[in-house]
């Protein structure tokens, strides 16, 4: 082989209806390795058309699933990609590139993200470019224990790459606030286990800024309107996080019910 080879990891559940894009923009890497979290739709019959290794595990939080599969990859080189993302056109050949002359102390290289909202790319507030580290050295990286939003974390250095993935995380207002219930609720897990309090100001206030910041400060408001949604989104995001905060000292929860 005259480039070393790459593993795909990619986490699946019921995502039928997305991850065929995800795959088509990845079918060129040596395996694609597909930890699946006992998915009932046509997930694993999509995935095995590409020639995907499948593996099954009890699926608890993004961190520790990712953690337990990333050993299992084959390759050294591994890139792990989301099902509501695809790489960007040329992807291929500057991830090639990387790695071929990667010295030995680069043990990552971080891409941006194109976030797109309702249908389009949104560059403005504070969405991008929204650096991810998601290429590794498969014995050197691992995400955080987080329980929501982590972060690949390696010793060594780490290098950037120009190529993007484009990220289509919010096609509908629907599904993002389907999404808003649960990962507030893991986002409350981690300010519980980081022994934050809660106080009034994290409900009247921190919500208020941190809109006005990202629509004024970020220019949110060059988006229209899908700048104007994604700002309150992430407000509200504030607020529902730190009100479930709120609820888990009022009932005595470690961790709220999963």
């Amino acid at each position: 082989m005259d480039r070393p080879p790459i593993s795909i990891l990619l986490p699946t559940y019921n995502c039928e209806s997305i991850v065929r894009d995800t795959l088509e923009s990845v079918k060129w890497a040596d395996e694609i390795l597909v930890v699946d979290s006992y998915s009932t739709d046509e997930t694993l019959d999509i995935c095995r058309e590409y020639g995907a290794r499948i593996i099954q595990h009890e699926y608890i939080q993004s961190a520790k699933q990712k953690n337990w599969a990333v050993p299992q990859c084959k390759y050294e080189w591994v890139l792990q990609m989301d099902t509501d993302e695809i790489l960007e056109e040329g992807a291929r050949e500057e991830i090639i590139r990387a790695i071929q002359n990667a010295p030995e102390e680069v043990e990552a290289f971080r891409m941006a993200r194109k976030n797109h909202v309702l249908g389009k790319w949104v560059r403005y507030a504070g969405i991008y470019p929204d650096w991810e580290t998601r290429l590794f050295r498969r014995d050197k990286g691992r995400w955080f224990d987080r329980e929501v939003h982590s972060n690949i974390c390696v010793p060594g250095k780490v290098g950037v790459l120009d190529t993007h993935i484009l990220h289509y995380g919010m096609p509908n207002i629907t599904k993002q606030l389907r999404n808003l219930d649960r990962y507030t609720r893991y986002e409350a897990d981690e300010l519980r286990k980081q022994k934050r309090c809660f106080h009034w100001y994290d409900l009247l206030l921190r919500p208020l800024l941190i809109f006005f910041y990202r629509y004024l400060c970020l220019q949110g408001f060059r988006a229209g309107w899908r700048g104007f949604i994604v700002c309150v989104y992430l407000a509200v995001y504030q607020f529902f996080s730190y009100a479930k905060l709120w609820e888990m000292e009022i009932l005595g929860l470690e961790v709220s019910p999963k």
